[in-house]
């Protein structure tokens, strides 16, 4: 009832359980958790006077007159600025009721949801953060003739992290003082920033499985949280902040593209890599980061830097495959995932040195799982009086007729037996 003792792996002798249990298998990138915001969504925002969801607006011009259109939703991972005008009939008026010059309608009354949902019958605390302001002004107010603390600019700065959707949201503003009454007219600008989470780890690290890793999860290493690859812009280069979260289970294949020559060995090393080297990759999905035990060093083989007939070449890595060897491990009504070992293995490309030409580098990461789950035989038991007979009921005359054909004599001894047999 129980899996077999895993093997130890070793350096040595990784290349042969590769052959033995490795294949080419991928799947596609967008198996992302239904709850996560997806690269473009619209980011949600709940009012919980009035329990009505709704979306974060930044708002962009339309037209020739570059007026103001407020229905734009913000879109997740879409880092962008917009500037529009607005146009006031009566300043003095919307100066006090118009809710687009106080700065308290971007951050007040309403919160922001951490992942895609699209109901709350559950506790919204679990799921929704609020706007921090960055020294927030004043209300709008009238003073003679000019509205003064009118918002000119709001830049919102957005948190997230790939594993737990967006974790903070803060907001600056820029004011400004319109004069006039009818027919004053007002720039504004509008950004939004995403920025990956660096915030320190505890020794407590989120699980991934418990203790068996579960298919889907993220792929945990030390130090760092979750195992990160290559993430590629809209326009095909490598993302210098963003970077696709590896999932147990799940072989993975990603593409981008770096220029110039100038990122060589090292750069490349470093945007296949990650900022944050893995070195230590959990063993199972709720690995402690105090149990030395529970971790397992990844293998690194680096480029093979050979002499090549080339003055003006380098020897770049190109290509990251990430190897994962696991197993399951205990009862077999209740298996557990285990990882054995894993490796980082580069190949390289030869590109040119030449400063003056621009060089295009295709990078590429690939992560493959090994299952070398070794399963037990299967189970012997004591024979049951309701167990079948393992031959025919014609068994016995089909030996005695071979018994017979040995002899040359008469059909005596066949017949006989037969009717013993039958007399019994």
């Amino acid at each position: 009832n129980y899996f077999q003792q895993p093997q130890g792996i070793k350096g040595s002798d990784f290349s042969k359980f590769i052959e033995r249990y490795g294949k080419h298998s991928f799947l596609s990138l967008c198996d992302f958790s239904k709850l996560s915001f997806q690269a473009g969504d619209p980011i949600l925002i709940y009012f919980d006077s009035s329990s009505v969801l709704s979306t974060l607006r930044q708002p962009v011009k339309m037209g020739a007159s570059g007026l103001c259109a407020d229905g734009n939703p913000a879109g997740f991972l879409d880092s962008k600025s917009t500037s529009c005008t607005r146009i006031f009939a009566n300043l003095s008026k919307s100066c006090i009721t118009d809710p687009v010059l106080d700065a308290a309608s971007y951050y007040r009354d309403f919160t922001v949801l951490k992942v895609r949902v699209v109901f709350l019958p559950f506790a919204q605390h679990l799921i929704c953060l609020t706007i921090h302001s960055v020294a927030p002004p004043g209300a709008p107010h009238m003073k003679d003739s000019t509205c003064n603390n009118v918002v000119s600019e709001v830049i919102y700065e957005i948190e997230f992290s790939g594993t737990h959707g967006i974790q903070s949201v803060s907001v600056q503003f820029k004011v400004s003082n319109i004069s006039g009454n009818s027919g004053s007219s007002l720039q504004q600008h509008f950004t939004l920033r995403f920025w990956v989470s660096t915030r320190t780890l505890s020794h407590t690290l989120p699980r991934s499985g418990n203790p068996g890793y579960i298919t889907g999860a993220p792929l945990l290493i030390a130090d760092s949280g979750a195992m990160h690859i290559l993430w590629s812009e809209g326009d095909g280069s490598c993302s210098q902040f963003l970077r696709h979260t590896v999932q147990f289970g799940r072989n993975t294949r990603t593409g981008c593209k770096l220029s110039n020559c100038n990122y060589i060995q090292q750069k490349l090393y470093k945007a296949l890599q990650g900022m944050n080297k893995a070195e230590d990759l959990a063993i199972t999905g709720s690995a402690h980061s105090t149990q030395a035990e529970e971790w397992t060093t990844i293998l690194i083989r680096n480029c093979s830097v050979q002499a090549v007939n080339c003055t003006s070449c380098c020897m770049v890595p190109v290509t990251l495959e990430i190897q994962i060897l696991w197993t399951k491990v205990g009862l077999m009504s209740n298996p557990q995932a285990q990882i054995l070992g894993a490796r980082y293995l580069y190949q390289t490309d030869l590109i040119s040195d030449n400063p003056q030409i621009r060089v295009v580098i295709p990078l590429t990461t690939v992560v493959t799982f090994a299952d070398v789950t070794e399963w037990p035989e299967p189970p012997r038991g004591q024979p049951q009086v309701h167990w079948k007979l393992p031959f025919d009921i014609f068994f016995p005359f089909k030996v005695a007729m071979n018994l017979e054909r040995s002899y040359r004599g008469s059909y005596t001894v066949p017949v006989i037996s037969m009717c013993l047999l039958f007399l019994d």
